[in-house]
């Protein structure tokens, strides 16, 4: 039985990562962006932990987590959790700019540091679970791409720092997956949303699970994953 940390399991990708791991007995610590959404989650996934600490604020993460009880020792931290915000360049201010930044790329620095110790102590895994704006941008992604684009190379640089430590390092880049986040993309895009066209957040679970369920000694880098239509 692994112990797991996951970001944004409250829906969508994170939801779905939780469930299956809860399903297979394994031990889940949640975190939550303040108490009611920790009641909620707890509530959702019986039996799981929960740590609380806003996203949104990476520079009060370090406060949050020393007021609380992680656990000792950390199987895999799934960073989930992300926030979305489409606009041409000439449009995007700073505070959306910083807002996308902050949730995206430094708060998962953040914690990813604060929990090292017992990924180290684990010889644990980080899963980084990015997107294919991760990879590259188009029109209208710009600040939500940098985010990405920023994460993976925050992945490609502790996967080089932490080899040594036994620690495991990877990114999973999905496509368009059948979401709440997907369905506010649609909304600021002006187009209509037809869940069915897109991946189920029960399938990039399954691609999560099978890069943590690897050999140890055995890595996966990177895995994208698309819709097959």
């Amino acid at each position: 039985m692994g112990t797991h940390v996951i970001t944004g399991a409250g829906s969508g990708i994170g939801a779905a990562v939780a469930r299956r791991l809860a399903e297979r007995g394994d031990e889940l610590w949640l975190w939550a962006r303040d108490a009611g959404r920790a009641r909620e989650l707890e509530e959702q996934f019986p039996g799981a932990h929960t740590l609380v600490g806003d996203l949104a604020e990476p520079e009060r993460l370090s406060w949050a987590l020393g007021h609380q009880s992680p656990p000792e020792r950390i199987d895999s931290l799934l960073h989930i959790a992300g926030v979305v915000e489409l606009g041409e360049v000439g449009e995007l201010t700073p505070k959306i700019w910083n807002a996308l930044l902050a949730a995206n790329l430094v708060a998962p620095a953040e914690l990813t540091r604060l929990l090292l110790p017992q990924l180290r102590a684990a010889r644990g895994h980080v899963v980084f679970v990015n997107s294919g704006a991760g990879l590259s941008a188009h029109p209208l992604w710009s600040a939500y791409a940098a985010s990405k684009h920023g994460l993976k190379a925050l992945a490609d640089s502790l996967r080089g720092e932490e080899a040594g430590h036994g620690v495991r390092v990877t990114t999973v880049y999905p496509g368009r997956t059948a979401t709440p986040m997907q369905e506010k993309v649609h909304q600021q895009e002006g187009k209509e949303y037809d869940p069915e066209r897109w991946m189920t957040a029960d399938s990039v679970a399954s691609t999560v699970l099978a890069a943590l369920d690897l050999p140890r000694g055995t890595l996966v880098t990177d895995l994208s994953v698309r819709p097959a239509g």
